[in-house]
């Protein structure tokens, strides 16, 4: 009989994430097979224990370089598109022909979620059946939703056209509870429903606190929720989610001068949430993209830059970091890489900043016919360019530019490129100075999503072969 790709040693699990995130429990170590719902549950310290395993996951090395962490589904996104150059790992999702049931991508981009979800879930339903209080439960459970929202979002992004072409298509299974059976595919519209219902509840239940950076609280949930409403085209709800996380007053979280200091800080003030590294829990060289652009410290030395891409910043863009390295000619594939991430064993990863939410603002307001878009768009471009001119772009002309500032400000960062054109069913051709020539996406390009996983299609008795069937 099947087994689905969650029936593991939940027990061992948990006390494993549990033991290695909260030392203190070290004293009096028990079996690691046998640490008790009571141990985890019994305090909120214990359930932060658990939440904190869960963050370090975010950042873990799960298999190899290219299938790591958060950081690997965004920066495989990052090198699909137009604006960037691959040229080490990665180059199979460079090439966009990384997609098949037995492939690195596609099985990484499944277990990946899932394995975050499982644990999501494993703290909302160890919360909800606690004796904790009903302060600690909200919030806790709240922490929960937003993670398991986060990554389903994840998956409904990888395993299916956009919401948009057809909510009725099949997406992955959606899993509330823990299960060691495994459950049929849904809907766009049923796991969209999911995440919006997850990150919903994550934001009435969440305040400003955190841990930290790396955690989620009342902001990041609400970002994440901007980015959701994005896809499936909620402009109110986009605009309120995105002015919410960032706050609403552009001045006062924007720093330019921080711009060229690596990208390595989480405590910099355009920091919504990150990933934070330190040299004895470092991923090393899986860390992306610092790892991978950064042609000046010891790393692969693997990603260059588009010179049409370079081309649309000016000189006095504190975001224009481009440099001739190797001394190639504009048409050579490696004429240009980029300083702005620096590469080191503790360099942070960013996962979400606040000049994303500003953009996401401008195009809200700009769908919804708001002639304050362009206004809001100049906050930000006059802050990174101090000779910057408003242009005179009206209709679909100053859409194209909020397009194009958001792939300025966010390069490298999450795969904004390759994000706005699933979304709004565009297509990337390659241009320029690509090393490939011959791996552009049309508009609903298939290679925009991943056919589901033979181990999944293996071990799941409700789905089976025909799943695949035209993907």
């Amino acid at each position: 009989m099947k087994t689905n790709i969650f029936k593991f040693k939940i027990l061992l699990l948990v006390a494993l994430m549990f033991i290695s995130c909260e030392k203190d429990f070290l004293d009096d170590p028990q079996p690691t097979a046998s640490v008790a719902d009571v141990v985890i549950f019994g305090s909120r310290a214990g359930a932060e224990a658990l939440l904190s395993g869960i963050q370090r996951n975010f950042r873990r090395q799960f298999t190899r370089t290219d299938a790591g962490g958060v950081y690997s589904l965004y920066f495989a996104r990052t090198v699909k598109g137009n604006d960037f150059i691959q040229n080490s790992w990665y180059n199979f999702d460079y090439d966009n022909d990384n997609r098949e049931p037995n492939y690195t991508r596609t099985i990484f981009n499944w277990e990946f979620p899932y394995y975050l979800i499982n644990q999501a879930n494993t703290l909302i339903n160890g919360v909800e059946a606690s004796s904790l209080s009903d302060i600690d439960k909200t919030e806790l459970i709240a922490q929960g939703k937003a993670l398991r929202g986060f990554f389903y979002f994840q998956l409904a992004m990888e395993f299916q056209h956009t919401y948009t072409y057809d909510s009725s298509l099949p997406a992955p299974p959606i899993y509330t509870e823990l299960s060691l059976e495994g459950k049929p595919m849904s809907t766009l519209e049923q796991i969209y429903d999911q995440i919006v219902s997850d990150l919903t509840d994550a934001v009435a239940g969440l305040g400003d606190s955190r841990l930290g950076k790396s955690y989620v609280n009342q902001q990041v949930a609400n970002g994440i929720l901007a980015r959701v409403y994005q896809v499936i085209e909620n402009w109110p709800g986009a605009e309120a989610a995105a002015r919410a996380a960032y706050g609403g007053d552009v001045s006062s979280v924007l720093d330019a001068s921080t711009y060229d200091d690596g990208f390595d800080d989480i405590s910099n003030i355009e920091w919504i949430w990150g990933s934070p590294q330190t040299n004895d829990q470092s991923n090393f060289f899986y860390i992306a993209p610092h790892a991978f652009t950064d042609h000046f410290n010891d790393g692969y030395f693997g990603t260059y830059v588009n010179r049409e891409f370079a081309e649309l910043f000016s000189d006095d863009d504190v975001r224009n970091l481009f440099d001739n390295t190797y001394g190639g000619g504009p048409n050579d594939w490696f004429h240009l890489t980029t300083t702005k991430f620096t590469f080191k064993f503790d360099s942070d990863m960013p996962l979400m900043r606040t000049a994303e939410m500003i953009l996401i603002e401008a195009e809200a307001k700009f769908k919804q016919g708001d002639p304050t878009a362009h206004d809001l768009l100049f906050e930000l471009q006059s802050n990174r360019d101090v000779n910057a001119v408003k242009s005179t772009n009206t209709g679909n002309d100053l859409y194209e530019e909020i397009l194009v500032e958001r792939r300025k400000e966010l390069y490298a960062e999450l795969g904004v490129e390759w994000f706005d054109a699933k979304r709004l069913r565009r297509g990337i051709p390659r241009t320029a100075n690509h090393r490939l020539i011959n791996s552009d996406l049309e508009p609903d390009d298939k290679k925009f999503f991943l056919k589901v996983p033979q181990k999944e299609i293996d071990a799941n008795d409700n789905i089976d072969e025909s799943v695949n069937d035209g993907r």
